[in-house]
């Protein structure tokens, strides 16, 4: 149904090659998992199979993609959606318009679909995935994990024969990702083509019928799903792959409770009710947190942990309660001065024309052999004359968090750090955060990411509804 016929790319003004003589067919009906590092082409590869490369993604392309004995770089980008539906990462992307239902109805709008078949399929997909909740809702007001259901969602409606997911699971709960699994289950089941480019991992045994591992634009390694579970932890590790296991299920989730700081400064909230305009969120918030701690923030999608850390940082104002600093209440201008958080869509705040102006970019009297020094920490070095944009999710997360240690602030908010992240910069994230709560830092993390937690955390604050 696809095949990748000797196809070499390198983006335009890269100045190196992102895809290396591919050279791979997809039946139809399989779900293959593209996996490997950060930057090692993913994304790339179904760029190239929805037709946003040569589209809207110039470069050198050589060799040929077909789809269904079509040439994909011969066919015009709307035939191609016809066929391939795509997921994308950071589903905001794709988004054009302000309410779910207008945004599930979007695709089906273009066709010309009559309207009352429209909104009957509308209702259809709802039900079938289980978000009737998420209907009638403003896209605005939606969670990072409830867009990418809506994108799901819009691309589910149309019904096509290939769905392409960019790390579908990034910013999704448990529960959702559970839900995602029986979504994935459920496109097998009606026989349609899922290629997914993923992380983390563990949730699709069983699921996935082969496993591309792909390094450096090359196409390194090919498995069946049950040789890629079987492959050992340490080799897993070596090639920069997340768990094969869920964390909690094996009991590996431990959490020491030791702060690395000696507990010199505290912040405290105290009955803090936190929420937009006037509907609360979270309420009776009580809490204490301490220089060294590295504290993870979680719980289900929607439940106020992106609004918890804005109000934190001093962008939102506390709907009741206080926010105290060494026993000093905080307004919002002081806490955005003793604050920095790093957004869970990165490309907010990234300004400079390169990774090394961003590093400097808007701190007074930038420390530049810090700077440096923690690109250097990051595997950002070679990327330091690279345009951020240019760069991949993971890598752009990765600039961000180099950018909070180099502007010195006492507390860290981190807003899914390593959505998006393989094995080995999960790790240089949690190095990095062990290293500024030694240096007396409060590190806040809004993450659904065990690993993460299991490797850095040494508190968890589990909000509820």
């Amino acid at each position: 149904m696809i095949e990748f016929k000797q196809v070499s790319f390198a983006y335009e003004g890269s100045g190196e090659g992102k895809l290396r003589d591919l050279n791979f067919t997809v039946k139809k009906g399989e779900c293959i998992l593209l996996t490997g590092r950060s930057g090692c082409g993913k994304t790339t590869v179904t760029r190239l199979i929805n037709g946003l490369i040569p589209a809207f993604f110039p470069g050198k392309l050589s060799g040929e993609v077909w789809i269904d004995g079509r040439e994909v770089s011969e066919e015009p980008i709307y035939r191609i959606a016809e066929k391939a539906g795509s997921v994308f990462q950071n589903p905001k992307t794709q988004f054009f318009n302000m309410d779910t239902d207008g945004e599930i109805a979007f695709g089906m709008e273009n066709n010309g679909v009559p309207q009352t078949q429209m909104q009957q399929r509308v209702n259809q997909t709802a039900e079938e995935l289980g978000i009737e909740k998420l209907l009638g809702r403003s896209i605005f007001s939606l969670s990072g994990g409830e867009k990418q259901k809506i994108a799901f969602a819009s691309v589910y409606a149309m019904n096509p024969d290939i769905y392409l997911l960019d790390e579908p699971s990034s910013n999704l709960d448990e529960d959702a990702i559970d839900d995602l699994r029986k979504h994935i289950a459920l496109l097998k089941q009606q026989g349609k083509t899922v290629i997914i480019a993923e992380h983390r991992i563990y949730y699709l045994r069983g699921l996935a019928d082969r496993i591309f591992y792909l390094e450096k634009g090359e196409l390194k390694h090919t498995w069946t799903g049950e040789e890629f579970f079987k492959i050992a932890m340490e080799d897993r590790k070596h090639m920069g792959l997340r768990s094969m296991e869920h964390k909690k299920d094996k009991g590996l989730l431990r959490i020491d409770g030791k702060s690395s700081g000696k507990k010199e400064e505290m912040l405290e909230f105290q009955d803090l009710a936190i929420g937009y305009g006037k509907k609360v969120v979270l309420s009776k918030l009580d809490f204490k947190a301490f220089t060294g701690d590295i504290i993870a923030v979680t719980g289900h999608n929607g439940v106020g942990k992106s609004t918890f850390s804005r109000t934190l940082c001093g962008l939102l104002k506390p709907l009741a309660g206080k926010i105290l600093w060494n026993n000093t209440a905080l307004k919002e201008k002081a806490r955005l001065s003793h604050s920095y958080m790093v957004m869970q869509d990165v490309n907010y705040q990234l300004f400079a024309d390169s990774v090394e102006h961003e590093c400097s970019f808007g701190i007074q009297n930038p420390d530049y052999e810090l700077a440096a020094k923690t690109m250097q920490e990051l595997g950002l070095s070679e990327y330091r004359s690279r345009h951020p944009n240019t760069l991949s999710g993971g890598q752009k997360q990765r600039v961000a968090v180099a950018v909070s240690m180099i502007c010195k602030k006492e507390i860290l908010i981190f807003d899914e750090p390593t959505s998006g992240l393989d094995y080995e910069s999960m790790l240089s994230v949690a190095g990095l955060m062990k290293r500024l709560a030694k240096m007396g830092k409060i590190i806040f993390v809004v993450t659904h990411d065990a690993e993460l937690m299991a490797e850095a955390c040494t508190r968890i604050l589990q909000l509820e509804a």
